[in-house]
């Protein structure tokens, strides 16, 4: 099913003129609008810029591969497009999975790692597990997600997002994130059962330069729910790169 042009997301997403600072990517299946209160709450001199890819806020074409690696490839091609040098790059949910990779494979253009409800968890890699998370989170979640979501899946497809899915829950983060030599933030919600406060204390020790942050009242959606809260969080770090 296809949505009307109008009522589909747009495929960047930026907070105004000027050269880019940050550059965030959706959570799976979600649109680059998701990111906009947030991004636009950090109040930073250089631009905030959300950008979709195969299966995070696009249809995904069949046959693409959609792994994390891949999926960081694309990123890096439209950071050159955007003629973005260094940034600090944000990811949502099974986004994180992906930033992480283009900070392992181009360091020269990642100044700073956020992740945000990162998913990855070799624990959860079983699907009986991920849903189980999945069923845990609802009662944190605001009902007026639904709509939005409901927008969101339509339009990116959810053979889209099974097939990214399956790839993401293959990819062990906590490998990725021991390869990487930029600063990193580790963000989740209070709420939040799909990244629990074990896995985060895991991948801060992979990283052993890693700061860890907390949204309070948040589940795991928070760039949609908590903007204001997430966008507090994150300042002092995006501020300092």
């Amino acid at each position: 099913m296809r949505l009307p042009s109008r009522f589909r997301p747009p495929e960047i997403l930026r907070t105004h003129a000027g050269p880019v600072g940050c550059v965030a990517v959706p959570g799976l299946g979600l649109s680059v609008r998701g990111w906009e209160p947030a991004l636009t709450r950090l109040d930073l001199p250089r631009a905030a810029v959300a950008v979709a890819l195969p299966a995070y806020g696009l249809p995904a074409p069949w046959g693409s591969a959609l792994d994390p690696r891949a999926t960081a490839e694309r990123l890096i091609r439209h950071l050159d497009e955007l003629e973005v040098g260094r940034a600090v790059l944000f990811g949502h949910s099974a986004a994180c999975q992906v930033v992480a990779e283009a900070g392992r494979s181009a360091p020269d253009r990642v100044a700073a790692l956020v992740l945000v409800g990162p998913t990855g968890d070799p624990v959860a890699r079983p699907w009986a597990t991920l849903v189980r998370r999945w069923l845990d989170n609802l009662p944190g979640e605001s009902p007026r997600l639904v709509p939005l979501l409901l927008r969101d899946y339509t339009y990116s497809g959810m053979v889209s997002f099974a097939r990214a899915m399956d790839a993401a829950r293959r990819h062990r983060l906590d490998e990725t994130v021991a390869a990487l030599r930029c600063p990193l933030l580790l963000v989740r919600g209070a709420r939040d059962h799909i990244s629990p406060p074990a896995f985060l204390d895991r991948l801060a020790a992979c990283a052993g330069h890693a700061r860890v942050a907390t949204v309070p009242g948040a589940a795991h959606m928070a760039p949609l729910t908590h903007p204001r809260e997430l966008a507090a969080a994150v300042r002092p770090f995006v501020t300092g790169r």
